[in-house]
């Protein structure tokens, strides 16, 4: 499993987990904390600007820790077709381009989305959130029944 984290500027954070591995409430909370250093080092200044994270299920924990660094949670219905995270524009492309590859270790499959990842411009980030929040504008004018697209 492959978590990450982006702006429309690009990839803030990201990184396999090992096989097998359970993002715990405590191995988010680690992760949340990378992550702040991150913003800090990568994106100067962004800190005192709103953070909004899209996730899907938030612990009560890790709820705390982005209540402490005064981060919001981008509030979407959990099951809507129109929302989900997995069709959201990043993972559309990277099935599309993983469709036209062949890797034979999971090295491979990992150097392979790593680089596929690091060579997407700040334009690419900043379409797919701009559509994203089409998508949820349009999801809530219908009251959150399903959108047409």
């Amino acid at each position: 499993m492959r978590y990450l984290f982006c702006d429309c500027k690009g990839i803030v954070l990201t990184e396999f987990m090992a096989p097998g591995t359970t993002i715990t409430s405590e191995v988010y909370c680690e992760t949340l904390n990378k992550l702040r250093r991150l913003i800090q080092k990568k994106r100067h200044g962004m800190l005192t600007k709103c953070v909004i994270l899209l996730h899907d299920q938030v612990r009560l924990h890790t709820n705390a820790l982005i209540k402490l660094f005064s981060w919001e949670i981008f509030d979407h219905p959990p099951y809507s077709p129109d929302l989900a995270p997995s069709d959201y524009h990043l993972f559309t492309k990277m099935k599309v381009w993983l469709d036209t590859q062949r890797f034979h270790t999971i090295e491979e499959l990992m150097d392979g989305v790593n680089n596929w990842l690091h060579n997407l411009v700040a334009p690419f980030f900043d379409e797919g959130l701009q559509k994203l929040v089409s998508w949820h504008d349009k999801c809530l004018n219908v009251d959150g029944n399903y959108v047409e697209n």
